[in-house]
């Protein structure tokens, strides 16, 4: 019996031939992230268990990047922040991101990818559950809590069970109206938010390999939203192309055996899919745009480690060019420091597309997790009682982006630049 890609990846860590799912094995962990909301009470655990002489098991291998709360006032946030720094200086934590210096990045999971710490063939663990995010690379990626994060600190290892896993492959060449997240957001709505509880989700067909890394990413962070324990797509040439314009560190890639055993597949036509949106207040609360087109918005919403990339924005741009002004108050938030910079370089009819976003009068703001989360009261874009905001972020739970009094639509960067336009959930497929 063959082994999926995930299996694979797992009995490399593990020291072993073949692992099969349920079994429990123990995992030689080669990145550990962590951030400002995470980063402190892990250190903190790992400073009680491992004693006063606690030691990090390969500072090379733990990355720290400040992302979440950070562009705020709140003291208790930025309490956070001066524990990761002072912890950073006295362990020594060269990979460590500052806020306030040149270093500074922006979303952790984003920053992983630039920063050339996905690899294909490793394992990374981290202290969010985003971190499904950088299987995309044809790496095992997934999030874990605070004592399983301080425990790897101190020992590089983590006894986890192999996952079983499902495979969703899309067929056929990608519309110019779809993106990635509406592919994540049809097989939400199949298998719903717990469909895929602690099980790898692989991602595979034509449609998927035509995407960008950029779109990849979008794929497999919104796994988790499945209750998937990891996503993945198998490297292939755009993986290979993008890493190693960002690592010289060596890697394996790992494929699926034609004969490997699923719990589940499933298989789509791209052609025969529509644009979606995840109306309040669950990811898997699928519905078609033009169900909903015309529902009133008060905020609209362009960011995070799902719509907050180059990809995102090269997709908004053209839709709110020929827009000219946005209808309401609509925020463009780049999730790293990087893409922020690409913004001013990237054109579309030779104007920037941050200019675009100006002159359609849009609010740009600092690289971060910004409002996807809530955040303190002064994040930039959060919501208040009664708003009703289309966002391209991951979740839509009571609460998430602000006041537990607001709805929020998920949808993709097409759809919310349309909807900015027109001040109401519109499809991008009047637009384009």
């Amino acid at each position: 019996m063959g082994m999926t890609i995930t299996e694979k990846i797992l009995a490399k860590a593990s020291g072993r031939d073949k692992v099969t799912p349920g079994e429990n094995i123990w995992l030689n962990v080669d990145v550990l992230m962590t951030h400002d909301v995470c980063g402190p009470p892990t250190i903190g655990i790992w400073k009680k268990e491992f004693g006063e002489k606690a030691k990090i098991w390969d500072k090379e291998k733990l990355v720290i990047f400040p992302d979440h709360y950070i562009f705020t006032a709140n003291k208790h946030a930025n309490r956070n922040v001066d524990i990761l720094r002072d912890f950073a200086k006295e362990y020594q934590v060269d990979n460590y991101y500052d806020v306030g210096t040149e270093r500074y990045k922006g979303v952790c999971h984003i920053a992983l990818a630039e920063e050339g710490y996905n690899l294909p063939g490793t394992v990374l663990f981290g202290t969010d559950s985003h971190t499904c995010t950088s299987g995309a690379f044809g790496m095992f990626a997934t999030g874990v809590g605070n004592t399983d994060a301080a425990f790897i600190l101190g020992t590089g290892k983590i006894w986890e069970k192999v996952p079983e896993s499902m495979k969703f492959t899309f067929h056929g060449k990608l519309p110019e109206y779809l993106t990635a997240k509406d592919l994540i957001l049809q097989i939400l709505g199949d298998i719903t938010t717990d469909g895929a509880t602690y099980r790898a989700m692989e991602f595979d067909g034509e449609a998927v390999f035509d995407l960008s890394m950029n779109e990849r990413m979008t794929l497999t962070n919104m796994a988790i939203e499945a209750g998937g324990m990891n996503g993945i797509i198998a490297a292939d040439a755009v993986t290979e192309a993008y890493v190693k314009e960002r690592s010289a560190k060596p890697f394996e890639i790992f494929n699926s055996d034609k004969e490997a055993k699923y719990f589940s597949k499933y298989e789509y036509n791209v052609n025969d899919l529509e644009p979606l949106v995840a109306k309040p207040h669950s990811p898997d609360n699928r519905d078609k745009v033009r169900n909903v087109q015309g529902t009133k918005l008060t905020k609209c919403y362009i960011g995070s480690c799902t719509g907050g990339k180059l990809t995102d924005f090269q997709l908004a741009a053209p839709i709110l060019f020929l827009g000219q002004e946005v209808k309401v108050p609509t925020f463009v938030v780049p999730a790293s420091t990087e893409i922020a910079k690409q913004l001013e370089i990237e054109t579309y009819k030779g104007i920037s597309l941050k200019q675009i976003f100006e002159n359609a009068g849009c609010f740009i703001a600092q690289s971060s997790c910004a409002a996807c989360l809530g955040g303190p009261d002064d994040t930039v874009g959060r919501s208040i009682d009664h708003d009703v905001v289309i966002s391209t972020t991951n979740r839509n739970f009571p609460g998430r982006m602000g006041s537990k009094k607001s709805s929020v639509y998920l949808a993709s960067p097409l759809t919310v630049a349309a909807s900015a336009v027109t001040g109401v959930i519109t499809d991008p497929r009047d637009m384009l």
